[in-house]
């Protein structure tokens, strides 16, 4: 993935983060711009991080954390090429995304990875 703009990421410890144009609170937020000449960023609240592992497993737990940053880095796509902020494609993406970075590693945080089998512990 090209990133011609710099996108910083901040992973916030917070369970939600209040989004800036419509003060709802959503799990991740990307503030666009509307100048190419400032910086945009992403938001992502982590404090149900500890709840996922409880619920799904560390496995699961990592690959929505994943899954949320892939989310907002195709938002940021859209942003950069001009077109309409779509939370379809957004997520679609972002799921595919997530898979073909798990096809690109042997481990990722202790956990092996079994092609077509997701993560598996080791």
């Amino acid at each position: 993935m090209d990133f011609p703009i710099r996108v910083v990421v901040y992973l916030k410890s917070d369970y939600q983060i209040k989004t800036r144009k419509t003060k709802e609170y959503v799990a991740a937020a990307f503030l666009a711009p509307y100048d190419k000449e400032v910086e945009p960023y992403i938001r992502i609240a982590t404090g149900d991080y500890d709840e996922l592992i409880q619920d799904r497993g560390k496995v699961d737990a990592l690959y929505a954390m994943l899954d949320t940053i892939a989310h907002e880095l195709i938002h940021y796509q859209q942003w950069i090429k001009d077109k309409k902020m779509d939370e379809n494609e957004a997520e679609e993406k972002g799921f595919k995304l997530v898979d073909r970075y798990s096809e690109s590693i042997e481990t990722i945080l202790g956990f092996k990875i079994i092609r077509g089998e997701s993560f598996k512990e080791y």
